[in-house]
């Protein structure tokens, strides 16, 4: 009996060690849980707070560069939609591409069409035009030869020339190439053997825009590459116009290309004219009395032109156009747009032969913006 009182007792405090042992794991369990789910806790959080201190700027730089990538591919399917635009908008309006834009009638000097026709921006090459200009009113010997030199070379932009330097030419074929083909090593050389080198050539560049009225042009070289060559719509119209009064200029201006013979070469060098218009006999059939292109990234494409169109002599001043085409593309709709007019006025009169005049023309194109 007593053995078997004694069996019960040691079986009852095996069983109360036991529970205590279960009941202190068991706390002690629900202790280290409740740490190690404090601290994963507060690892996931240090993280994500670390992850949003340390990224935000460059979350802000990709978002930044996401969007400006999306605006570049916006800007490129803009410049081949103008590109590859042939006329098929409504005629009724006239709507032009290029940022600043000018048709004027030659005559008259009526403004037909205009736009951002006072802001003043850099002309690039078509400072060429005055180029010319200051060379022929000098009255120097077109057949002097004249060599490229090192101080012709463009280490402003860095572009390119076949004119390799210590290449001899007469100063005709350098105004030749300078308008042709734009050629910036034969403007530079045009400044820098003018009498009193370039320091007077530009003097005179500016003098000679101020006698046209020129009043919001600025010159600082002779080839359009530095980009406070400035001018607006409404000078580069007086320019062209001023220009047109020169043959020489407006012959050179329409040749489609010219060969060079170099005094100090044996084969010639060819060059094209800029103006696809002046280089495509299928273009239009086109009457163009004076052309000038031009082109830096300041700029954007620029087109300046003389032409005849329905029988009107107009001046037509395209300014930082998107796209390589898009300036060609305007000048298609202008001349698409006053032949349009003038069949319209035909046809609405009853005489078999009607005029197409400067009032007819800004008449019918009194409610566009400028």
């Amino acid at each position: 009996m007593r053995f078997s009182t004694k069996c019960l007792q040691l079986l009852l405090i095996a069983s109360c060690l036991i529970g205590s042992m279960s009941a202190a794991e068991a706390k002690s369990n629900k202790k280290h849980y409740a740490v190690s789910a404090k601290k994963q806790a507060f690892h996931h959080h240090a993280r994500v707070k670390s992850e949003y201190r340390v990224n935000p700027d460059k979350v802000r730089h990709m978002r930044l560069n996401k969007s400006h990538s999306q605006a570049s591919r916006q800007d490129a399917a803009n410049s081949e939609m103008f590109d590859a635009f042939q006329g098929k908008e409504s005629i009724g309006n006239l709507s032009i591409a290029s940022t600043k834009a000018l048709v004027m009638h030659q005559n008259t000097h009526e403004i037909i069409y205009s736009k951002n026709l006072e802001t003043p921006t850099p002309i690039a090459s078509v400072t060429k035009l005055m180029t010319a200009m200051v060379v022929l009113d000098a009255h120097l010997n077109l057949q002097d030869e004249v060599e490229i030199s090192p101080l012709d070379v463009d280490y402003l932009k860095g572009t390119s020339s076949r004119l390799a330097v210590g290449t001899a030419m007469t100063r005709e074929d350098l105004l030749n190439l300078a308008l042709i083909a734009s050629e910036n090593r034969a403007a530079s050389a045009l400044a820098t053997t003018y009498p009193g080198g370039k320091t007077r050539f530009i003097q005179d560049m500016n003098a000679k825009a101020a006698s046209l009225g020129m009043v919001n042009t600025h010159f600082e070289d002779s080839t359009g590459l530095n980009s406070n060559n400035v001018s607006t719509a409404l000078d580069l119209a007086k320019m062209v116009h001023a220009a047109y009064q020169y043959p020489l200029i407006r012959q050179i201006t329409t040749s489609a290309e010219y060969q060079l013979h170099p005094l100090n070469k044996r084969q010639p060098i060819q060059f094209h004219n800029t103006n696809a218009l002046v280089r495509n006999t299928d273009q239009g059939q086109w009457d163009i009395g004076l052309s000038k292109t031009g082109y830096i990234s300041e700029a954007g494409r620029c087109l300046v032109m003389q032409a005849t169109i329905a029988g009107e002599p107009l001046i037509m001043v395209l300014l930082d156009s998107v796209g390589k085409l898009t300036r060609i593309g305007d000048a298609k709709r202008i001349k698409k747009w006053v032949e349009h007019q003038r069949t319209t006025l035909s046809s609405n009169e009853p005489k078999d032969e009607v005029y197409l005049t400067s009032y007819s023309l800004s008449k019918t194109l009194s409610n566009i913006e400028n």
